[in-house]
């Protein structure tokens, strides 16, 4: 039975109704003469790609002195970031293992469950709790129907946590959580990278939330990671969003002034970070 949350979110926002349940005809537009239902109630699909230390972040500890750590092995976990939020137990769809060289597979994802995205989770020592979004509803208005592959899924280490909270600043959080949090992995947060067609950061653009009264949260840290600012992305394109240390929260958010950048469904839950990255048309650069 669905979380009675979750089929609220869907309806404030707007999702078809082939994204909250229900069969759906292959893809609109086409001759359909000769194709048989598609059963999305049913249907699980293979979610796969590379999994590897934020290029950031990387970059850090390289400037640092300290070694990247190796994700071999690890364990990772396709889930639905909303029904994690709101502590629904059937969060987590699928599981598998990182390999040497970085690339996953986890077969037999349930794509039944998936509300408005799926995300790859990844939680181990060393490392701040996180998940990249791999798959979102706003492309195609309904769940997944084939496998996804190239995933790529980004993992953070807490040594590149600390320096975004640094950068951001204790008081800052302290404030937007009302002194429940000083750590943005207390407080929950989004690490949002903008991006041009070839994958590139974009320097000076702007993140757009559909509830202005969460605008004030969004903070763009500078390159060197010493501080940050409230009005635009650095050389590195990134943004974070500092969630309240509260209840779950989800919305939207857009790049000011672009229309090639389509409105994105995010959220922000308390003791987690979210990846995601936003890219002009429909299709993510191949280069990070």
């Amino acid at each position: 039975m669905k979380h009675p949350r979750l089929v609220l979110c869907c309806a404030l926002l707007g999702l078809a109704p082939t994204a909250c349940g229900g069969n759906v005809d292959p893809d609109p537009g086409v001759d359909r003469g000769d194709s048989t239902m598609v059963d999305l109630d049913h249907l699980a699909i293979t979610v796969s790609g590379h999994a590897e230390v934020f290029p950031e972040a990387a970059r850090l500890l390289e400037a640092r002195g300290q070694s990247i750590p190796t994700l071999d092995g690890l364990a990772l976990s396709i889930e639905e970031p909303l029904r994690f939020g709101v502590s629904d137990a059937d969060s987590v769809l699928g599981r598998g293992a990182i390999g040497s060289d970085g690339t996953f597979s986890v077969p037999e994802v349930p794509v039944r469950d998936i509300h408005l995205s799926l995300a790859a989770s990844f939680e181990h020592p060393g490392f701040v709790r996180s998940s990249t979004v791999v798959f979102d509803t706003v492309f195609t208005r309904t769940r997944p129907r084939t496998d996804i592959i190239d995933a790529r899924v980004w993992a953070l280490p807490t040594p590149f946590h600390d320096a975004l909270t640094r950068a951001v600043g204790e008081a800052a959080i302290r404030a937007h959580t009302d002194d429940r949090a000083r750590t943005l992995r207390e407080a929950g947060f989004i690490l949002g990278r903008i991006v041009d067609a070839s994958g590139a950061p974009v320097v000076g653009a702007r993140v757009v939330l559909d509830q202005g009264d969460l605008a004030h949260r969004v903070y763009y840290p500078a390159p060197d990671f010493q501080s940050s600012s409230q009005d635009a992305t650095s050389a590195t394109g990134l943004f974070v969003y500092v969630h309240s240390g509260a209840a779950a929260e989800t919305f939207s958010l857009s790049i000011q002034g672009s229309r090639d950048y389509l409105a994105r469904n995010a959220g922000a839950t308390p003791g987690m970070g979210l990846v995601l990255t936003l890219y002009p048309g429909s299709s993510p650069p191949r280069s990070p």
